[in-house]
């Protein structure tokens, strides 16, 4: 192999450039080219192809930056549909007329079924990325354990997990442990409610703040570290009753109650709270309305004004409970050191494959007592169910404590494995040199776009 192709697909996490520089570190390494592809699979659809040497002369560009969150290739929601034959043979005509032996793709679910068609015609693998750390088996043949409802109409049938083989999880077991992103995610999520708590305290306010986290409630588990009271997960659906009991004692003691809830919870009925949207994303995925909205709502309905104004707190129940979203600052910035630094391994491991010959594989980030953290591999098709269907990783039930509305004591090693020491001195040391630099009050900002765009080759 002598030169590779590769491309960030899908929402942008703050480890993308981190997986480059890993993946083109490698190459240089091994002297194979690497040619970057801009705005993921929607750049294979241009004729004229356009992309990036990143390593001329088997040197990295110095646009390349593992420190600098986003992707310097830009990344879209446009993705290769299988069934659209005549595509998928042009995409694959385009790759070989610029030589390209092998493709790297940096993305999740989306990308690993957009990348299956191509993997007929050159080696593919994935390099996976996800803030939402849903991309991953909670155990091997996990897969096999989700079932189709054949009672409904094909267009509305729904898949349930039946979780019956493993009550109880070894977290040896995990394939694919976390992906990179997540950490600075967490991070960012548990930094928010930590700000927002001292506001609640200070206006003896119920503050529910939202993270991402559509079918996953990873972020939301993760976020315990910035100590809410209460966390809802998509997983588990919320019992009102339970809340509303919780919050009345909370309050009654403390004067004010944070609660974190993921995009996605749903209701007694498995409804999705934030659902009131019908539009969809490119992906085709429903956009939520407002999951934390929609539980303002029926907690001021079930609390009532009067709870309040009898605590001479607010006229009503709305003025009390404030929502607020952490919204896409989850997914950008600069990454912590321990997203950057496995980032770059599943890079490299990526070529790896590749130059082994390998296609339709994953590069994964296992973790084990004896080892810790070590990179390994699994075929794509170990992610699929027996319908083809890639489902995400969801919070396994030991990690969550149904009862109390915590992370249980599972859930809390699985955390303390990624967190403790996931903060390098540089992180704290950015914050000096990067966020509060003098030039930074007058100098303009200057996008790493600008710089990439004067790089950018077509296909002739």
């Amino acid at each position: 192999m002598t030169r590779l192709g590769i491309l960030t697909a899908g929402g942008d996490t703050p480890a993308l450039n981190a997986t480059l520089y890993g993946a083109v570190r490698r190459a240089n390494a091994l002297q194979v080219e690497v040619y970057g592809f801009i705005k993921g699979f929607n750049s294979l659809f241009n004729p004229r192809v356009p992309h990036v040497h990143l390593n001329p002369l088997f040197q990295d560009i110095p646009e390349l930056d593992p420190e600098l969150g986003g992707t310097i290739l830009a990344a879209s929601r446009d993705y290769l549909d299988p069934n659209e034959t005549d595509v998928v043979r042009q995409v694959c005509d385009r790759l070989q007329r610029l030589k390209i032996d092998g493709l790297i793709c940096v993305g999740g679910d989306g990308t690993m079924n957009a990348m299956q068609p191509l993997c007929e015609s050159l080696p593919v693998v994935l390099a996976p990325k996800t803030i939402d750390n849903d991309l991953g088996l909670n155990y091997r043949g996990e897969p096999d354990d989700w079932d189709l409802d054949e009672g409904e109409a094909p267009a509305r049938r729904r898949y349930r997990h039946t979780g019956v083989t493993h009550p109880v999880l070894d977290l040896e077991q995990l394939v694919n442990y976390v992906t990179p992103g997540f950490a600075t995610a967490v991070y960012v999520a548990a930094s928010g409610i930590e700000r927002v708590r001292t506001t609640a305290e200070s206006h003896r306010r119920i503050a529910i703040v939202e993270v991402m986290g559509r079918h996953s409630g990873f972020i939301a588990l993760g976020s315990s570290y910035g100590q809410p009271d209460i966390v809802l997960i998509p997983e588990c659906p919320i019992n009102l009753d339970r809340i509303v009991e919780r919050v009345r004692a909370l309050y009654q003691v403390q004067k004010n109650v944070v609660i974190v809830c993921g995009e996605g919870i749903v209701d007694e009925t498995g409804r999705e709270l934030g659902a009131e949207s019908k539009t969809t994303d490119p992906s085709g995925n429903t956009i939520l309305g407002g999951a934390a909205e929609a539980l303002r709502y029926r907690l001021a309905e079930r609390l009532g004004d009067k709870y309040f104004r009898d605590f001479r707190r607010g006229s009503t129940a709305r003025e009390v409970i404030f929502t607020r979203k952490v919204g896409h600052t989850q997914r950008g910035g600069r990454p912590l050191l321990f997203d950057r630094t496995h980032a770059a391994g599943l890079g490299a491991k990526a070529v790896d494959l590749l130059v082994s010959g390998r296609t339709n594989e994953v590069a994964t980030l296992q973790w084990s007592h004896d080892r810790g953290f070590f990179l390994d591999s699994c075929p794509g098709d170990g992610f699929r169910d027996r319908w083809g269907h890639i489902h995400a990783r969801q919070v396994h039930p030991s990690f969550y404590d149904e009862e109390a509305m915590k992370a249980s004591a599972a859930g809390a090693e699985y955390l303390l494995h990624i967190f403790t020491g996931a903060i390098g001195h540089d992180d704290v040391a950015a914050i000096r040199t990067t966020t509060f630099a003098p030039g930074n009050i007058l100098q303009p900002y200057h996008s790493p776009n600008v710089d990439i765009g004067r790089r950018i080759q077509y296909l002739d």
